[in-house]
């Protein structure tokens, strides 16, 4: 590759997750299955959320934006993903691929702050259960989901812009699966210094910004849960914030994987392996994990389907 022949691209090539034409029926089943639960699981999650008088609680308030930002992310990928195993070319526009970068973008960011958004409920839900409607009232929550999704527009937007607003090389593949920001960079001609400084700042921010709130949350509600003389009391809050930090762990741990590993180290193919797990297996197992084994949401779930079978028995 001639990193010094400049050229107007009309469209890229992604290299997909695997290049053996023998793993592309299976995986493509796999994935499909995959993205079917994650969009169903979600979807559910955000009618059931929205319509049940039940679960109009701030714990569910976040869960049904968790869902959403879910939902945004893993269709935004999931879809062309999809297709790439069933066409002889993977190609992907230029215009299609900066709009798949910025709301992809939009969404992954926005989840980073929601996830911190829902240990602090967690927190005070444990820790000041007697002030918890006080404090976490309709507008703190509203604030604490509409912060995220601003700042998160404001990240996209400026990422996706520096980076197209550069001039790409005459060689037009992608080593990913979908557009992401570090492919890109590898197949610009111009001076790539100021926007990967741009993008460590910004994943630097992110983490130094959400994390310390998951860790500090989970450690008062450890103190708190061991304080506890009841032992279902700490089971049952043992197990809704083992459920939330086991998720976090992994959505927080590749994505560090991914975008603060240094330069020399880095690799393409290990990053696929990463992806495929925050953009199609944790949307996937978010819904099961923080919703399904709850109780509360399988009431839901049963009273809302149970009407479903009444209106088409009376039809």
């Amino acid at each position: 590759m001639d990193k010094h022949n400049l050229t107007v691209l009309n469209e890229f090539i992604l290299t997909g997750i695997t290049d053996r034409p023998e793993l592309q029926a299976p995986l493509f089943g796999l994935f499909l299955i995959i993205y079917m639960i994650s969009m169903v699981g979600n979807l559910g999650m955000i009618i059931l959320t929205k319509i049940d008088s039940q679960l109009q609680t701030p714990m569910y308030f976040f869960l049904r934006h968790l869902a959403i930002t879910d939902l945004g992310y893993s269709t935004t990928v999931g879809p062309k993903m999809l297709v790439n195993f069933v066409v002889d070319e993977n190609t992907i526009s230029y215009y299609f691929c900066a709009i798949q970068l910025a709301v992809f973008l939009v969404f992954i960011v926005s989840e980073i702050f929601i996830l911190s958004a829902m240990s602090y409920d967690r927190y005070v839900a444990i820790c000041s259960p007697l002030l918890y409607t006080v404090i976490m009232s309709q507008r703190v929550c509203d604030v604490l989901v509409a912060i995220p999704y601003i700042y998160s527009t404001f990240v996209s937007l400026l990422v996706t812009i520096k980076i197209f607003k550069l001039s790409f090389c005459s060689y037009n593949v992608i080593s990913h699966f979908y557009c992401d920001s570090l492919p890109l960079l590898s197949l610009l001609c111009s001076d790539t210094h100021e926007i990967e400084l741009i993008i460590l700042i910004l994943a630097a921010f992110d983490l130094i910004l959400s994390l310390p709130i998951v860790l500090v949350s989970y450690l008062l509600i450890l103190v708190a849960i061991l304080r506890m003389n009841s032992a279902e009391g700490r089971h049952k809050a043992f197990s809704t914030c083992g459920s939330h930090l086991t998720v976090v762990v992994v959505f927080y741990g590749t994505l560090i994987f991914m975008y603060m590993q240094p330069k020399s180290s880095h690799s393409f193919d290990t990053d696929k392996v990463a992806s495929i797990f925050y953009t199609l297996v944790i949307p996937m197992s978010n819904p099961l994990i923080y919703s399904l084994r709850n109780k509360d949401v399988k009431y839901a779930l049963h009273k809302t389907w149970k009407k479903i079978c009444n209106i088409f028995t009376t039809v």
